[in-house]
């Protein structure tokens, strides 16, 4: 009997988001894609005529608690249980800014979006987390985010990513002893929007490897919860 998976990802409708929704199809999961506007989604729409049914949208903006509020509620009324989480959804905002030219509105923004956003998502849907099978979350984090290799400026990215590391760290230790995992998972510099066309790394192979992890298929040994999506420690 095939038994049915459930993955709900931010930011599904682009980039490394869209990549992860293509291959949890392809592993047979059943995708909610939370994505600003749900009904302008031409890459989702390619993936709904391959695999009709497979992708549920949820609308969603990370940057507003009344729209997280709401798209969990959606979530709980569609389905019983999350096998997998993975927050995807991020922004990068004043990164060539020197401190003096820092926008704060801007830098509360980053927070918003890459600390708050996934860490109210979790907390609203840790109930069907709980009801999952071997359940995994993921937050997608980046080097950008270490003390050590972090850019010169970017203040508003590195700090969030820096934030969101320690939250993961946390949620890990919360989570262990009911079988879930939790990762801030470094996918790379990668041929997104965000990262630019210059960039080595193909989102498409990076979405393989994090879903490797989600589906632990990958040997975990280290002894934090950062690393990369190989499944390597990342240093901090």
């Amino acid at each position: 009997m095939t038994v049915e998976r459930n993955i709900f990802i931010t930011g599904a409708n682009r980039g490394l988001g869209y990549q992860l929704t293509a291959e949890a199809i392809q592993r047979g999961y059943t995708v909610y894609a939370g994505v600003r506007s749900p009904d302008s989604c031409p890459p989702l729409d390619s993936l709904d005529r391959e695999a009709p049914g497979r992708i549920r949208r949820i609308e969603l903006d990370t940057a507003d608690e009344g729209s997280m509020r709401r798209a969990c509620a959606e979530l709980s009324a569609l389905t019983p249980s999350l096998d997998a989480v993975i927050n995807n959804a991020a922004v990068l905002l004043e990164r060539d800014k020197t401190l003096e030219e820092l926008d704060f509105d801007q830098l509360r923004l980053s927070f918003s979006v890459n600390t708050f956003g996934p860490m109210y998502i979790i907390q609203q849907l840790l109930p069907l987390i709980y009801k999952g099978n071997r359940p995994t979350i993921i937050n997608i984090s980046s080097e950008a985010g270490t003390i050590l290799n972090a850019f010169a400026t970017n203040y508003a990215y590195s700090m969030s990513k820096t934030a969101l590391n320690m939250f993961t760290e946390r949620l890990r230790y919360y989570v262990k002893d009911k079988g879930i995992e939790a990762y801030a998972v470094h996918p790379g510099w990668m041929k997104t929007d965000m990262g630019g066309a210059e960039a080595p790394g193909d989102p498409l192979e990076t979405a393989r490897g994090i879903m490797d992890i989600v589906d632990r298929k990958t040997s975990i040994t280290s002894k934090i919860g950062f690393i990369n999506y190989q499944g390597k420690p990342m240093p901090l």
